[in-house]
This record gives C-alpha cells, structure tokens and sequence, in this order.
C-alpha cells in the first residue's frame, strides 16, 4: 500500500473526538471495520469539519464494504478542496467517479514529503525494490554520459546507480523533502523541485541555468505510475533531451489491457502498447523493453516494464 499523508494531519483539535478516533484507528487494525467506522462518526459528530476524519471514515466504510464510503469521500473532497488525501482517487476505485488522468498533485507531495524518512529503507529492504539497479544496467552499454537528468529522482537511489557514469547529474522531484534527502547524499550537481503533471510548471526544469535539448539521458525510475496519463511527460521529455538521447523508464504492467487503470494501490498501471504507441508519436525508438518483477507490495510480486528509448534523429 502506499504511505498515507502525515498522520499529523489526522488530529481534529478536539480530545474527546480524537479519543475516539484512535479507538477507532485500534478496532480497525484489529479488523473490525464497521465499529471503527461507528467509532468515527462519533468523532465526527463533534467535529464536522474534520477533512482528515471524513477520509478515515471513508476508508473504514470502504474496508467494511459499506454503501456510505463514497459519501464520506466527497464529504473530504468539500472540506479539503486540493485533495490532499487522495479522495477522488478512492471514489475512482469505487465506480462513483471516472478514473482521473492524473492524481492531485497535492497528494502526491503529501505522500512523499512523509515517506521521506523511511523511503529507503521501506523499498528497498522491504518491498525489494529493484528498479534502479535494473534501469541503470540497462543503460550501462551506452554509457558513459555528459548529462544525466533523473525525473522524480526521491531520494537519489537510481542517482547512486548512475553517478560513476554521468558528467552531470541533474534531479527533480516534487517532494521537498525527498530533495532534501536526495542533497544529502551529495550525489547530484543540481537539484530542483518540479511538477511533471503540469506541463506549463517548468520553472524548476528550465531555469537560466539549465537549458533544454542538455540531456544524453533522460530517467523515470517509479515515476509514470504516480502519473496516469503520460500526455504532460513526454513533450517535456523532448524538450530535456539531446538529439539521438536515451529515455530509460519503468512503469507497473498493465499486461493485455490497453492505455492505463487505477490500481487499489492508488498507482496506475500502464499497458505495454499505450507506452509503444506514446514513443512512436513523439518521434523515440524503442531500443528494449524488458518486463520483469520490480517489487513487492502486500506480499505479492509487482510486475512492470522497463523501457530503453533512443530520441529519433
């Protein structure tokens, strides 16, 4: 499952309605769903205008396979109107929206300015996560590399793999806080925050000093399945790289499926033909495409592909 935003959001104010939200956070970790879900009504009922309460509702309803989830959902919606939860993504899963092209971008600076701290750890030991080693052996041939620009390079685990053979490596990422990890390990000659949903937000990509057309390699390690749409990604994908560079990506496997889907985990899935058909129209070359397991998530492999591109000439 995806981390959730920071549980310091989960406070009302209130300590008589927080009582009873832990005691409700208890007797849904122990299972029982629809009394944690009483228990939260009781809290709301003292704090209607609790957003993060509302959600928690939500969810307790969802698990306990009540009809009264997706109320709760556009309750949070009204009350949080940038989603900062996530709420319209759960209502998508529910049926009573249509799956978005793309998730609140609120939510997901949200989720990873949390995750933060335990990124690493919780991927890598964990989830065995394995994209950045596969990703940079899949470049290794075509190196080395004058300049490197890592899109939603997190905490610079793909930038560990990449360093020894880059000139310069550049990442951007939407979380402060994954940035500032990423600083940490001083591993990158420049990094920037940036929104790659929101093609018109280029300001971290293309500031006086960086200028476009500078990339021999362009990467998306675990990125484009926090994206949906992939339409805002490869114009600004073009626009980083050099003539005849290489865009090298992972995204979760969709299998026979066409164009992309929301999966329970909150993370889309995208189909090898909507990822071949999207290259194609913006003028890259398919140099490999390997699908492979890239990590765990509740016990069970994740499958996803990994792709090698080459910018046309």
């Amino acid at each position: 499952m995806p981390p959730r935003p920071n549980s310091t959001q989960f406070s009302s104010g209130d300590a008589i309605a927080d009582r009873r939200a832990d005691y409700g956070r208890m007797l849904a970790e122990g299972g029982d769903h629809a009394a944690a879900a009483e228990l939260m009504e009781q809290a709301l009922d003292i704090v209607p205008g609790w957003a993060a309460g509302w959600f928690r509702l939500g969810d307790y309803r969802d698990k306990a396979a009540l009809p009264t989830a997706a109320d709760a959902y556009r309750r949070t919606l009204a009350l949080q109107p940038d989603d900062l939860f996530g709420a319209r993504l759960r209502l998508a899963l529910l049926g009573d929206e249509e799956i978005p092209n793309q998730p609140p971008s609120r939510y997901v600076e949200s989720l990873f300015d949390d995750y933060a701290d335990r990124f690493d750890a919780a991927l890598v030991e964990k989830l065995a996560y394995s994209v950045p080693g596969k990703l940079a052996a899949l470049v290794a041939s075509h190196a080395p590399f004058g300049c490197v620009v890592d899109l939603g390079c997190g905490t610079g685990l793909f930038g560990a793999e990449i360093r020894g053979r880059a000139g310069r490596l550049e990442g951007f990422d939407l979380s402060a806080n994954m940035l500032s990890k990423a600083q940490a390990k001083q591993l990158y000659d420049h990094l920037g925050q940036a929104d790659l949903s929101r093609p018109a937000d280029r300001s971290g990509l293309f500031s006086e000093n960086l200028l476009q057309h500078r990339a021999d390699l362009v990467s998306a390690a675990d990125v484009l399945m926090y994206l949906g749409s992939l339409e805002t990604v490869f114009p600004l994908v073009l626009d980083l790289l050099a003539p005849s560079g290489l865009f090298a990506f992972s995204v979760e496997d969709l299998g026979e499926g066409e164009g992309f889907t929301l999966r329970d985990s909150l993370r889309y899935a995208h189909s090898e033909a909507y990822l071949r058909a999207l290259l194609g129209r913006f003028g890259l070359d398919v140099v490999e495409a390997t699908k492979s397991v890239i990590r765990m998530d509740a016990g069970k492999p994740i499958e996803g592909i990994l792709f090698l591109s080459r910018r046309s000439a």
